[in-house]
């Protein structure tokens, strides 16, 4: 019973700190990215469609993304869907490929995208310490229920914080790595 709380307690905290890093991925820096594209959803075909299935994307250069869709009818609704987006992008149709240049980050837009980012760092941080929670209700639950006694109770949630302590130490080490990238001019 208590090695599955630890188990389950392990695998959500490790799924935080993967949608934490997604989170970050898609956050523009400096530098052109695919993973930016990544959540682009584009009209094409009568439906919503990811871009990543639509095209291939490329990173030629710190700079330009290179979109090269599979069908060339498709460029239109690529170029809107880019345009209409939150990233602050101009793209570039040729009738062949898209291309994406990304203009250096001003100081006041790398504080604004840091703020972001360390929100999100503190949307993690508190879904680790609400699974820490639930952890530690099941722990208290087996208690009073007399299925396991008060030293391995306190020795579990001990072994809860640590791992809650991990976790918020990975999420503060992927703030400080993506604040260095955003950072960076």
């Amino acid at each position: 019973m208590i090695p599955e709380i630890l188990k389950t307690t392990q695998e959500n905290m490790d799924k935080t700190q993967a949608a934490l890093l997604e989170q970050f991925a898609g956050v523009r820096t400096g530098r052109a990215s695919s993973a930016i594209l990544d959540k682009l959803v584009v009209d094409a075909y009568g439906s919503q469609m990811p871009l990543n299935q639509l095209a291939n994307v490329k990173t030629p250069d710190a700079q330009t993304l290179v979109i090269e869709p599979w069908d060339k009818s498709t460029l239109g609704a690529i170029e809107k869907a880019i345009m209409a987006s939150d990233l602050g992008l101009s793209p570039n149709n040729d009738g062949m490929l898209i291309r994406v240049p990304f203009p250096p980050l001003t100081e006041e837009r790398r504080v604004e995208l840091f703020k972001l980012c360390k929100q999100y760092s503190e949307d993690a941080k508190i879904a680790t310490r609400n699974i820490r929670r639930d952890a530690n209700q099941r722990i208290d639950r087996l208690k009073n229920d007399s299925e396991i006694g008060e030293d391995e109770a306190f020795t579990t949630q001990d072994q809860i914080q640590k791992l809650t302590d991990a976790s918020v130490a990975k999420i503060d080490d992927a703030l400080a790595a993506k604040e260095k990238d955003i950072m960076e001019i």
